[in-house]
């Protein structure tokens, strides 16, 4: 696992930084577990555009991924560890006594040939990959994949290199600390996953020329300040114009940069003991 870097022969690779994906060890998905994806470029059900600056990309198969871990004191085999298109992190091939196979999230040192457990009840080892409630978790253990309601299976902590520690029990509730550094409140029956999610260096990447963000299904994002004022309210003005507004905004008026979006009654502010860190933006 780590970073791979090429001469610089072209433009395109001169600043390429990707990943050796030396932890692979399976090329090709399991066929059972995949589904077709339709690709929206960005429009909804009428055609009109509702997310700017999507089109084209690769053709992708959906890998399905068991986020609720329900096959409860079954013992199963990692059988490969696997590359998915459609997220930062990678997949793990595993297979339950029954020969039944299906995908978790990958954490950092899970290997093939490991045996991961999912429980409710009994004490399992706490080892990267084992599924358990919050109420078996040691504190100060990394878990990521983590429930927000019992059953409901993993929302928090998926992306590549991310994982929330727990740091205290109290109650019906464990205090987790979220990779934002958001200090949060989550039923103690709520399960989890063991370990960091894997591929860290997911982060240090450099995309190196456009045509690979093409790749991924992302168009060229147009400045504001370079459109006519009919389409965005930094458009128009003689040459390098400023911006005009007080404030940078969205094309619908929107502030940006630093303006809180959150509802200020949102049922889920009471499960947030302290918030998050914001960095403040550099003003350009």
């Amino acid at each position: 696992m780590g970073l791979k870097r090429f001469k610089p022969t072209t433009n395109g690779v001169r600043h390429a930084i990707i990943s050796d994906f030396a932890e692979i060890t399976k090329s090709t998905p399991e066929k059972s577990l995949l589904r077709p994806i339709k690709s929206t470029g960005g429009r909804n059900m009428y055609g009109r555009i509702t997310t700017r600056f999507r089109g084209g990309g690769h053709k992708r198969m959906y890998r399905l991924i068991d986020f609720k871990r329900n096959r409860i004191d079954e013992v199963a085999d990692v059988l490969a560890i696997e590359y998915d298109p459609n997220r930062t992190c990678r997949i793990a091939l595993i297979r339950y006594p029954d020969g039944t196979k299906t995908y978790i999230l990958a954490p950092l040192d899970l290997r093939v040939g490991a045996k991961v457990i999912s429980t409710i009840d009994k004490d399992a080892e706490i080892m990267a990959g084992n599924c358990l409630p919050l109420r078996r978790v040691p504190l100060g253990t990394a878990i990521h994949n983590i429930e927000l309601k019992p059953g409901k299976g993993g929302q928090i902590a998926r992306s590549a290199g991310t994982s929330a520690q727990l740091m205290a029990k109290e109650g019906d509730y464990a205090f987790l600390r979220m990779p934002s550094s958001e200090v949060r409140k989550i039923n103690i029956d709520c399960r989890a996953t063991i370990g960091q999610i894997g591929n860290v260096e997911h982060e240090s990447r450099s995309i190196g020329k456009a045509g690979r963000n093409r790749w991924l299904g992302r168009k060229p994002h147009v400045r504001g300040a370079a459109m006519n004022p009919v389409d965005h309210p930094h458009g128009g003005g003689e040459g390098k114009a400023p911006q005009g507004n007080p404030h940078p905004v969205s094309p619908w008026g929107q502030a940006s940069k630093g303006l809180k979006t959150r509802t200020r009654k949102k049922y889920s502010n009471v499960y947030i003991v302290r918030r998050r860190i914001v960095k403040k933006q550099r003003e350009s």
